[in-house]
């Protein structure tokens, strides 16, 4: 029977995982759509995936804004105003008339639904013990990872039966009780910094600094270049499996929640893996092996090899990859910092978001009727992230922590 000390931890939890979940919510539920939206608002599916470029671009920026004001104002005040700025950019995007407003209102929807994100990390250190964090990350991992397998199966069903714009209906609903649930259940864990500077100038410096730190600079460019593979099969799987394989709205959103459930389990195995092996060994090896399936995949879009489910399969082992290369890089990009680590967190998600913003849109640009530009990105993806391992500075001075690790697994999820 649970007391009502732990009934409260369970409510805490549920609540940092609702805000974490909103980005995978956000990202995968309108996926199977994107075939109807291009119908309905007269435009191509190549520049639909653009709205999905400026909801990374969101994203990344968002992190560097709200690092400062969630230190400065607290926690819940920022909380509002960026759900507020979530919920008001959703209706813009359910009753848009044209691609450029869905595109401009994903961009907002981004900038406002990040701060969940980045509130609900720092809220697991300001509400639990740190001999607590690792438990409360670990099940934290179990709440965010129901999104991406749930939320592109909802979306697909909602789409065939409803239409695309009830899918920003739905998410406004589920921004309304996240809402609720902050204002009644979730303590303000942090008071107010007014000492905290907001000048550019002081913030500017502090990234400096951090990215000036050898080990950081060295995988977080390696995880980041690697985790834009990722973007690349986000952006452009809509039309790979929808538009050249035919598969239904309801069937892609399987499709979706089948290789995202391979990427969650190879991150949990990574775990197990860490207690006989370093990070950095297990990025080397994970690495070298996306990189042959990776070349594979795109040699079959290449040569017109179109099997649906041997591509299913090449991109799960792909992915799966991603399961060890993320939550490693991440960790020893963050293990060199104890006292800046929220601004060093939030200069790691500004990078790797960047990077997968750029390759998402890149995906659309190279659009040519076939799967080599989502294949080919990919493929290139993780090529460039191996070269740069082989030839940066890999000399680990701070190793790192399985709490990190786990830690990181939570953020992957968060932005599949």
């Amino acid at each position: 029977m649970n007391t009502p000390k732990s009934q409260k931890q369970i409510y805490l939890i549920l609540i940092l995982g609702l805000l974490t979940a909103i980005g995978p919510l956000s990202i995968d539920m309108y996926l199977p759509a994107f075939p109807d939206i291009a119908k309905g608002l007269n435009t191509s599916v190549s520049s639909v995936m653009l709205s999905l470029s400026s909801f990374f671009i969101g994203i990344s920026v968002g992190q560097l804004i709200y690092g400062p004001l969630l230190e400065r104002f607290g926690r819940k005040k920022p909380l509002y105003f960026g759900l507020a700025i979530y919920a008001i950019a959703a209706i813009g995007c359910a009753t848009t008339v044209s691609v450029n407003g869905l595109i401009l209102f994903r961009l907002f929807q981004a900038l406002g639904g990040c701060v969940g994100m980045v509130a609900s990390r720092a809220m697991v250190r300001d509400l639990f013990a740190v001999e607590d964090n690792a438990k409360v990350f670990s099940t934290l991992m179990l709440v965010v990872a129901v999104s991406p397998i749930i939320a592109p199966t909802l979306g697909g069903y909602i789409t065939a039966y409803l239409g695309w714009r009830y899918i920003f209906g739905m998410l406004i609903i589920v921004i309304s009780i996240i809402l609720i649930a902050v204002y009644f259940y979730l303590p303000e864990s942090k008071k107010p910094d007014t000492e905290f500077s907001l000048r550019p100038s002081a913030i500017t410096n502090s990234y400096f600094t951090i990215l000036k730190n050898t080990q950081f600079a060295m995988y977080t460019f390696t995880g980041a270049i690697a985790y834009a593979g990722l973007y690349s099969y986000i952006s452009g799987s809509p039309y790979v499996f929808m538009v050249i394989y035919g598969v239904s709205e309801k069937y892609y959103g399987w499709i979706f929640a089948v290789i995202a459930a391979g990427l969650i389990s190879a991150s949990q195995l990574n775990n197990l893996i860490l207690k006989k092996y370093r990070s950095e060994q297990i990025i080397k090896a994970a690495l070298y092996f996306q990189n042959i399936i990776g070349i594979i995949l795109a040699g079959t879009a290449i040569l017109g090899m179109h099997h649906l489910y041997l591509t299913i399969i090449l991109i799960m082992f792909f992915l799966c990859c991603q399961g060890f290369i993320f939550p490693n890089a991440s960790a020893l990009s963050m293990a060199p910092f104890s006292k800046n680590a929220g601004s060093a967190s939030a200069l790691m998600g500004f990078i790797q978001m960047s990077v997968g913003a750029l390759m998402s849109a890149m995906v659309s640009i190279l659009q040519n009727g076939t799967a080599v530009p989502m294949t080919g990105v990919m493929a290139s993806c993780s090529i460039g992230a191996t070269i740069l391992y082989a030839i940066g500075k890999r000399r680990v001075i701070n190793k790192a922590s399985i709490l990190l690790v786990e830690e990181e697994d939570v953020e992957m999820i968060s932005t599949l």
